[in-house]
């Protein structure tokens, strides 16, 4: 049995891959606070949610958080669901921003805007789950300062990557 595959499924398959190769790099940095990372795949997200739509950034989003933590070794572990979480809340938040504002919002205001739903969803998840504790609000503060500077940093890095992929550079 032998599956067609389109020009599309090649595509998703490769930034996928991207993303992936990305997530599992950042997984080897050391973090300044247990939680806290880059974020960096978030940029292949953007970029192909901005060159390609909602939809493909959505298959690249599930196949880097499931492919990932399989790499990783984190799958169905705490760390994955808190990624899926966050996952699923950025997806949300730039699907929602990108109906609404369509090409109005530029790839920093989406990295932003990821960067700080991710959290809140990784946030919401871990006070559901693991710690529904009043002093958990307390980093919550900290937690969206780091994801609004990593997601400043992201965004930059989109901005000029869509530069250099847009076909009047």
């Amino acid at each position: 049995m032998q599956l067609a595959t389109t020009r599309e499924d090649h595509l998703i398959a490769w930034l996928a891959a991207l993303a992936i190769a990305v997530h599992v790099l950042e997984a080897a940095f050391p973090s300044p606070l247990p939680g806290i990372k880059p974020g960096l795949a978030n940029v292949i997200t953007v970029l192909v949610l901005v060159l390609y739509g909602w939809r493909m950034a959505a298959w690249v989003t599930g196949l880097r958080v499931l492919a990932g933590s399989l790499v990783i070794g984190t799958f169905l572990s705490p760390t994955f669901w808190l990624s899926a979480a966050g996952a699923l809340c950025s997806l949300a938040a730039l699907g929602l921003a990108h109906c609404l504002a369509g090409r109005a919002l530029s790839p920093m205001g989406l990295c932003v805007l990821a960067a700080l739903a991710h959290m809140l969803g990784q946030f919401l998840l871990a006070w559901w789950l693991f710690i529904p504790h009043a002093s958990l609000l307390k980093l919550l503060p900290v937690l969206l300062t780091f994801s609004l500077i990593f997601g400043l940093v992201s965004g930059t890095m989109a901005v000029l990557m869509q530069r250099r992929l847009s076909p009047s550079a």
